[in-house]
């Protein structure tokens, strides 16, 4: 009997990226046997994350296949990408035919910049949310949001959240529930503090001011590629990731 294939899932690995935004739903995506999951990459030269961990990449851009599930983290690395032509063409050439075209964190603003978020709904890290409308995006507070083929996730550890259920489409909540189990995904972190909204004050307020030039940066390449795509505040014409 013919094997089935696998699926294809690759993800982005750049300078810089959060690492735990790669690690967590690779892991998921991994643990099942139905999926063969790759980093890629402009070079196959190892990369070092925003923390240190250092990633080395499978595929390039020029010798990768045409992947069912395509993930762009996020992380500080994320602001150069705004701008990387290279970067944004082929994530525009995958997306064409990929079955899912995927996020975690601030890797929404790269699909943004690849103008693949236009009248979608998603979501992204709390601090840099408000930038999804630059790009014509309906921004939407939530762990894991799909619009069609667009599937984002939000910050950091939103990332497990949002394999679990792309798996769950994809291969049935059974599977999902069983690699949920064997990794013992069952959060009940020491503090309400993983939300602005429950997070002390002091803590919000330090944590914004620790982030606030990178933000500052970003909103200022997020303007920059909404103006290249021609996207004014209200952009809301239908993306090539229906």
């Amino acid at each position: 009997m013919e094997e089935k294939r696998k699926i294809e899932v690759g993800f982005l690995v750049f300078p810089k990226v959060q690492q735990l935004d790669l690690a967590g739903p690779f892991e998921v995506l991994a643990s099942w046997p139905g999926a063969r999951v790759r980093l890629v990459w402009k070079s196959r030269e190892p990369v070092v994350s925003a923390t240190g961990l250092v990633l080395t990449p499978d595929l390039t851009f020029d010798d990768c296949p045409q992947f069912d599930v395509i993930c762009v983290p996020g992380g500080s690395g994320v602001n150069p990408l705004l701008a990387d032509e290279k970067t944004l063409a082929f994530l525009r050439r995958q997306a064409e035919a990929a079955r899912f075209v995927t996020s975690v964190c601030t890797g929404a603003l790269v699909l943004g910049a690849a103008g693949l978020l236009v009248g979608k709904r998603a979501t992204t890290h709390w601090a840099s949310h408000h930038l999804l409308a630059r790009f014509g995006a309906e921004p939407v507070h939530a762990r894991v949001v799909r619009d069609g083929r667009l599937v984002t996730g939000g910050g950091v550890t939103a990332g497990i959240d949002f394999a679990l259920s792309l798996l769950a489409g994809i291969a049935g909540k059974a599977i999902a529930e069983a690699v949920q189990l064997n990794l013992e995904y069952a959060p009940a972190p020491p503090f309400d503090a993983g939300d602005p909204e429950t997070a002390p004050k002091a803590v919000r307020d330090a944590v914004r001011n620790r982030l606030a030039p990178v933000i500052s940066e970003r909103e200022r390449l997020v303007a920059e590629a909404a103006k290249r795509l021609g996207l004014s505040r209200s952009a809301s014409a239908p993306s090539s990731a229906d």
